[in-house]
């Protein structure tokens, strides 16, 4: 039997530094700024501080969708916060999120400039700023928060249970992938039951309810999460797949998946954006989609 296997919790938990894991070094229980770092800002009224994470994707697709619709207020500058350098510990992203995790928004179409966090706020807002992908009539309205939050509920599962143990932990807990992977497939099958009889989850329209559960489920379902998807058999899922797939053919969808992205093949990476034209630059590039 190994040490792990061995386990029994101490009576009172201790941190240890070194504890493993690809974000060890960023790891720690306690809150605040590490050090001294200012944000920038650019011309925009809307200043992102993000990754091309899943959670990050949401933020840039519903941006990229508006200016789609023809918001030009919804105009944004985009800036890099590499989570694994610890970007996201400087005083200034903690001052705009004190909870030191990406995404997060300042509006500065007001004065004071508006600070907003946690991605289903940041989506929120946006939306009811500029009246757009959620919907007016109150029984709709409420069926597309059911699963905003449903997303921001159940997401936890998926990125920090099932990602972290199956593609992250230093060691594989069977037990725990195990329970995770149940979890996830459990929450597959309730969004392949819902989308069986309608396009969208709050029904007929494309809210921002789909782009929330679109960024971590759907790319979950198309193969770009964990490499996870065969082990799940996502394609089981075959209302979600088609969800999925209209989805990802979007052109605002496309466009948002490239903002603060700096990883995966270096002609498709845009580590920030400040105007439409850095992300036509990166879709003309030779190999794009």
């Amino acid at each position: 039997m190994s040490k792990e296997d061995d386990y029994q919790p101490p009576k009172i938990w201790q941190w240890e530094k070194g504890n493993g894991g690809r974000f060890a070094s960023i790891n720690r229980p306690t809150a605040g700024a590490t050090h001294v770092k200012e944000l920038p800002c650019g011309k925009h009224p809307h200043q992102l501080y993000s990754l091309a994470t899943p959670n990050g994707v949401k933020v840039t697709i519903l941006l990229e969708e508006l200016l789609a619709l023809g918001r030009e207020q919804a105009e944004y500058d985009a800036w890099l916060v590499r989570i694994d350098e610890g970007d996201q510990f400087g005083s200034g992203f903690v001052a705009a999120n004190p909870n030191a995790k990406i995404p997060a928004l300042i509006d500065h179409s007001m004065e004071p400039p508006l600070r907003i966090f946690e991605s289903g706020a940041i989506l929120l807002y946006l939306a009811e700023k500029f009246d757009a992908f959620i919907p007016t009539d109150w029984t709709e309205r409420t069926e597309c928060l059911n699963w905003l939050f449903w997303q921001m509920g159940a997401a936890p599962y998926l990125g920090g249970g099932f990602g972290h143990f199956y593609a992250y932990a230093p060691i594989k807990i069977k037990y725990a992938i195990d329970r995770f992977a149940m979890e996830t497939k459990r929450q597959l099958d309730v969004l392949d039951r819902e989308l069986a009889d309608k396009p969208y989850l709050a029904g007929d329209a494309y809210t921002i309810a789909d782009i929330a559960i679109w960024s971590w489920y759907g790319q979950l379902a198309l193969g770009r999460l964990y490499e996870a998807g065969e082990f799940l058999q996502v394609q089981e899922y075959q209302h979600v797949q088609r969800w999925a797939e209209a989805i990802k053919q979007r052109s605002a969808v496309r466009r948002g998946l490239l903002v603060n992205k700096v990883w995966g093949e270096e002609s498709r990476q845009l580590a920030e954006r400040h105007a439409a034209a850095d992300i036509d630059a990166v879709l003309g590039a030779p190999g794009s989609d």
